[in-house]
């Protein structure tokens, strides 16, 4: 088999290495190659002219046109050795491509991987008596690949052929074909050009690479792969993206400690200058951390490197000397530097001429004269609906999000009032895509939001579906997409029977009606939507309780919430009226479920339409009936115990019924009370449990007849368990 030219130099690296960074540098100065070659998909051999206007962290994003989300990243780092190739042609005008298999043969496809999980550099590591990879990685390659760059290719090359022989029958499909497609650039290469070829790949690939077998054999194994039309950009990306733990296939685990290594390499007092930086973030965090303890610190972490025969302090020195001398053997502080430092929250740019969508272009418009740019670090934003610039930032992430670019998310418990709104933002690099998918519904943010809007509204099967896309038409202020929901929800409206399907989309109804008016659309419009659900809900909601089951009326009972939450939010004196005759023809049935009955007496009670004699006859009806006396006494104990602790004789009511339970009786009624109960706050459930422990209810109503101490005190133990359980 031809063995490669020598003007061919294979190197071999690890991919985010600033050691193999370092040898790629130091080994392209030494040759200055005609052409580089690059592991990557050749489709972005276009994008390679806009090197020069990035800076890393960045990432190459292909995609699928036919199908923008079926998509996939390359990133790249300041310290990644095929950044630094990437550069260094750039800066000297030299021809660079990128070989790989094709990005149509492996987007969307599963990914084929070797037949047993190889490890090359844990192998490596292993045989050469290190528990860790990254630290054998570290101790040959990084702190020594500049000294001889071609010389440290060589002996990677040596290394991974003597591990190819030895898991030849373990190597996947995938990798052979990745391998050929390889070689197949490779002939081309040598072809178009007579100088040095530079090649920069995996350091498991280069075995593959050292001969050329026929070119008919790798055709043979490319033959057949899939084709699709891609198109692609660059996108920033972060290092907390870059770290392993985010998922990234080839991902490090500590990127904001190899850019550092990066950075300090010509200083040569890495070690004094992380313990600095270090002390500083601490510092930010009012920790202690002081100049004194980072000497300190350098010290210790020499000393533990000489004591394992390390040339220099790695991460693991490094880390074990921030815990001890720093943060006091503490890990909390210890992660803080571990989020900062070690990870990173560095996030690239990428230049104006670099190509994208128009709405990709739209929304960089947008964040510009927003003052909002996008950041890997979260931020906490409170907007004032009221001031433009506010309204006009909020709409923006609300229409985000309805493209699936969720970039900002509602903290509802800092929202308060009609006009503000609190949000926390963090720009995840991975939004890219879904940026990239949504510009197939439009070229601006605004138009695409509207489009989709309009299109759930069309799709929209139920009334709650509708009544969510009317909130969010109003929210996204899009006065097309408003008047498609509001269609889409009589339509919906129209077509329902259910009682409880009515009801429960009147939340989310009600909320609009709020923001209706700060967000530019008549509430009118809105509240009459409301009305109409509520009217139809109303009528059908008695009978909707008759003969259901537990499951059943449980909705009944969510739903009989919602409603009553978005009468008084939102309705008129009249249809508040309409609501509450509806509540009064349920409890007046009786053969309603118990659940609804229960919380229907509830809520009347809350609000003056029914004294407490006429809900105590009510509950002693109820508790008096052999069957749904516990579903009842479920439904009227949901929500605050405020008021059922404060009135005596109610309490006593459901107290002397629960206390003349069987055993058996309270065994099966313990799940639907506890779930209740549940519901009170801690505080509601300690006033209960100390009236029940104290006795006060029986001084209110005591029973006639001879009092049981024994069957009391077991009773009241299993009351206690109860609150206990659920405290």
């Amino acid at each position: 088999m031809p063995k490669l030219p020598e003007r061919v130099t294979l190197l071999g690296i690890r991919h985010h290495g600033p050691g193999s960074a370092r040898m790629v540098a130091a080994a392209l100065a030494a040759i200055e190659p005609a052409l580089v070659l690059v592991e990557g998909p050749p489709e972005a051999d276009g994008l390679v002219a806009h090197v020069g206007g990035l800076t890393p962290p960045v990432a190459l994003l292909l995609h699928d046109e036919t199908d923008p989300a079926t998509a996939a990243f390359w990133p790249f780092a300041g310290f990644s050795p095929e950044w630094q190739a990437l550069r260094w042609a750039d800066e000297h005008q030299v021809p660079l491509r990128f070989f790989d298999l094709a990005a149509a043969a492996t987007l969307g496809e599963e990914d084929e991987p070797d037949r047993v999980a190889i490890d090359p550099l844990g192998l490596l590591a292993e045989a050469a008596g290190f528990d860790d990879p990254e630290r054998w990685w570290e101790d040959v390659v990084e702190q020594h690949a500049a000294a001889d760059p071609i010389g440290l290719a060589q002996a990677v090359a040596e290394a991974m052929t003597a591990l190819r022989e030895e898991f030849a029958d373990h190597v996947g499909q995938r990798t052979l074909r990745r391998e050929a497609a390889m070689r197949q650039a490779l002939r081309k290469g040598l072809k178009e050009v007579e100088g040095p070829i530079m090649v920069v790949c995996g350091a498991w690939h280069v075995p593959a690479l050292l001969e050329l077998p026929s070119a008919t054999a790798d055709s043979a194994l490319l033959k057949g792969l899939p084709k699709k039309k891609i198109s692609g950009t660059w996108v920033p990306w972060s290092h907390g993206r870059l770290a392993n733990a985010s998922g990234y296939g080839a991902g490090i685990a500590s990127p904001g400690w190899y850019a550092h290594l990066w950075e300090t390499a010509d200083a040569g007092d890495a070690v004094p200058r992380w313990f600095a930086r270090a002390c500083a973030v601490l510092r930010e965090e009012d920790l202690p951390a002081s100049t004194a303890s980072a000497v300190e610190a350098v010290r210790l972490a020499d000393a533990l490197a000489a004591m394992r025969g390390r040339p220099s302090p790695g991460l693991a020195e490094v880390s074990e000397a921030t815990l001890a001398v720093l943060c006091g053997g503490d890990d909390t502080p210890l992660r803080l530097v571990h989020d900062k430092l070690v990870v990173g929250e560095e996030l690239g740019m990428v230049g104006a001429g670099v190509p994208r969508s128009p709405l990709a272009a739209d929304l960089e418009r947008l964040q510009r004269r927003l003052r909002l740019p996008a950041s890997a670090i979260e931020k906490q934003m409170r907007l004032d609906l009221r001031k433009d610039m506010d309204r006009q930032r909020s709409k923006l992430l609300r229409r985000l999000r309805v493209l699936d670019v969720p970039w900002g998310e509602t903290d509802h418990t800092n929202s308060t009032g009609t006009f503000a709104e609190a949000w926390r933002v963090r720009w995840d690099p991975s939004m890219a895509v879904a940026v990239a998918a949504a510009a197939r519904h439009g070229t601006t943010v605004e138009a695409a939001a509207e489009q989709v809007l309009r299109q759930r509204a069309e799709d929209a099967d139920r009334v709650a579906k509708a009544g969510e896309v009317l909130e969010q038409s109003v929210f996204c202020e899009s006065p097309t997409a408003v008047a498609a929901a509001r269609r889409a929800l009589d339509r919906c409206a129209a077509a329902a029977t259910d009682a409880a399907e009515l009801l429960q989309a009147l939340p989310s109804l009600a909320s609009t009606v709020r923001y209706g008016s700060v967000r530019g659309t008549d509430p009118e419009l809105l509240r009459s939507a409301l009305h109409g659900l509520l009217a139809r809900g109303a009528v059908g909601l008695p009978l909707a309780c008759r003969n259901v089951d537990d499951d059943t009326a449980d909705q009944l009972v969510a739903a009989l919430d919602a409603a009553q939450d978005a009468a008084g939010l939102a309705a008129d004196d009249d249809h508040r009226a309409v609501w509450r005759d509806a509540l009064l023809r349920l409890v007046a049935l009786t053969d309603a479920h118990g659940l609804p009955a229960g919380r229907a007496t509830r809520l009347l009670w809350e609000s003056g339409d029914l004294d407490t004699d006429s809900v105590a006859a009510r509950l002693h009806r109820a508790v008096s009936a052999t069957a749904g006396a516990t579903a009842f006494v479920a439904g009227f104990l949901r929500g605050s115990a405020a008021l059922l602790a404060a009135d005596d004789r109610l309490f006593a009511l459901i107290d002397n019924w629960l206390t003349g339970l069987s055993p058996e009786a309270f065994a099966d009624a313990l799940p639907l009370l506890r779930r209740a109960v549940g519901e009170f706050s801690s505080a509601e459930r300690r006033t209960l449990g100390d009236r029940v422990m104290a006795g006060d209810s029986r001084a209110v109503a005591a029973p006639t007849g001879d009092w049981d101490e024994d069957r009391a005190e077991r009773l009241a133990a299993h009351v206690r368990e109860l609150i206990g359980a659920t405290s």
